[in-house]
C-alpha cells in the first residue's frame, strides 16, 4: 500500500510539473529576443490549411516551443554543465571549454572559401588600387582555437596553410604575420574577440609594414566590467563577466567618427554602447558598412583605408595616430561596386585585416 501510495504522488508530480510548464508556456507573454543568445526568437507560426499541408506549421511551431519553453536559459545551462561535466562530452553546441576559455569548433579549412575571398580582394585591388594607393598589407587575424585546441586535443583548422594561401595568392599585398605575436590570453574568455590592451605588438607590426609610428603615452581605463561575450550565450555556461578595458591618450580622444549608414557622429570610443547587447561594439560603434575617422592631431594628410571585419574595430584605433583620415570599410554590409561614391584610393595607404572565422566562411562578402 506505501509504495502503491509513492507511486499515486510520483505521477501526480510529474503531471503537476509537466501541465504546469504546458500551462505556462501557453499563458505567458512571447519573447522577443534572447539576450544571452543575441538573437531573435521564433514567433507563434502562421497557422493555415496551406502551412499545415506543406509541413511549414509543424517545423516551425518545433522551433517556436523551443525558443518560447519556460525557464529556458537555465535548462540550456542544466543541459550545458551535464555535457561536459556528467556526460563527459567535449563539446556542446559546437563550443568547447577549456582552460577556462570557449572557442569555437571550425574545421576544416575550405579552400573554396579561401578562393572566393581571394577573388574578392583582387577584385577591389583591381578595381580601385592599382596604380592608385601607395601600398597594401593583407594579414589574419588567427582564431583563438588556433592556440587552444590543438593543446588540448581539439581539432582545428590549418592557420599555416591558410597565412600561405593568402601571402602566396595576394601578390600585390605585403602579408604580414601576426600570430606569433598573439597567445590564447590576448582574447577574451568568452568571446571570439582579442584584448585590446593585448594587441599592441601586433598593431606595431601593422604599423611597421604601412611605415607608420604607433601611440606614444597610451593610458588603459576601463570601460566596463560587466561584458559577457557572444559564447557565454551560447554556451549557457555560468562564466563570471569580464572587463573590457580601453587605449586612449589626447590625440585619440581627440577623433571624430562618420557612421555613414546612420549620419551620427561619435568618438573612437561609443560610450553608449556599453549598455548596448554586445558591449564590444564600444570600439567605433560595431559594425557598420563605412566610417571615417578625422585626426584633427595628424603631423601630415596622409589617408589610411582599412577592410576589416569586427576584430579591426578594436585594433584600427591603435593605427591611427600618422593619418589625417582613416577609413574604414566592411564589404559584409556595402557592395564594392558602391565604394567609388565615398571612398578616394588616390595616394593611400590600404591595410586588409579578416579574421579566419570570416575568411573560412567568407561567402558572406559582397560582390
Amino acid at each position: 500500500m506505501k509504495k502503491k501510495t509513492e507511486y499515486i504522488y510520483t505521477v501526480v508530480l510529474v503531471a503537476v510539473i509537466i501541465f504546469g510548464l504546458f500551462a505556462w508556456a501557453v499563458l505567458k507573454p512571447m519573447d522577443d529576443f534572447s539576450e544571452s543568445e543575441r538573437r531573435p526568437l521564433e514567433k507563434f507560426p502562421e497557422l493555415s490549411v496551406k502551412t499545415i499541408l506543406n509541413g511549414d506549421f509543424m517545423e516551425n511551431f518545433e522551433d517556436y516551443t523551443n525558443d518560447q519553453f519556460p525557464l529556458r536559459d537555465g535548462f540550456r545551462s542544466v543541459k550545458a554543465l551535464a555535457q561536459y561535466y556528467l556526460f563527459g562530452l567535449s563539446d556542446n553546441n559546437d563550443l568547447y571549454y577549456t582552460e577556462g576559455q570557449i572557442a569555437k569548433l571550425d574545421f576544416p579549412l575550405d579552400e573554396k572559401s579561401l578562393e572566393y575571398a581571394k577573388d574578392r580582394f583582387t577584385e577591389l585591388y583591381e578595381t580601385y588600387m592599382d596604380g592608385k594607393v601607395n601600398k597594401v598589407v593583407f594579414s589574419v587575424v588567427p582564431d583563438k582555437g588556433f592556440y587552444l585546441g590543438a593543446a588540448n586535443g581539439y581539432p582545428v583548422m590549418d592557420h599555416a596553410a591558410m597565412e600561405k594561401y593568402f601571402e602566396e595568392n595576394l601578390g600585390f599585398a605585403e602579408y604580414v604575420k601576426i600570430s606569433g605575436l598573439l597567445d590564447k590570453n590576448d582574447y577574451y574568455a568568452a568571446d571570439t574577440h582579442w584584448r585590446q590592451q593585448d594587441i599592441t605588438e601586433a598593431a606595431d607590426a601593422l604599423l611597421s609594414a604601412l611605415d607608420a609610428r604607433p601611440f606614444e603615452n597610451l593610458e588603459e581605463t576601463l570601460a566596463t566590467d560587466k561584458f559577457h561575450g557572444v559564447y557565454y550565450g551560447q554556451s549557457a555556461l555560468p562564466l563570471p563577466a569580464e572587463e573590457i578595458i580601453y587605449l586612449h591618450n589626447p590625440e585619440l580622444d581627440s577623433m571624430t567618427v562618420m557612421n555613414f549608414e546612420t549620419g551620427k557622429e561619435t568618438g573612437v570610443y561609443d560610450f553608449d554602447k556599453l549598455e548596448s547587447k554586445d558591449p564590444y561594439e564600444f570600439y567605433l560603434s560595431g559594425a557598420a558598412a563605412l566610417l571615417e575617422v578625422n585626426n584633427p592631431s595628424a603631423e601630415s594628410d596622409r589617408h589610411l583605408i582599412i577592410f576589416r571585419d569586427s576584430f579591426g574595430s578594436s585594433i584600427a584605433p591603435l593605427l591611427m595616430r600618422d593619418y589625417a583620415k582613416i577609413t574604414i570599410v566592411d564589404t559584409r554590409y556595402i557592395a564594392p561596386a558602391m565604394l567609388g561614391d565615398y571612398v578616394d584610393f588616390e595616394d593611400a595607404d590600404v591595410l586588409m585585416l579578416y579574421s579566419s572565422l570570416i575568411l573560412n566562411d567568407s561567402y558572406i562578402f559582397k560582390k
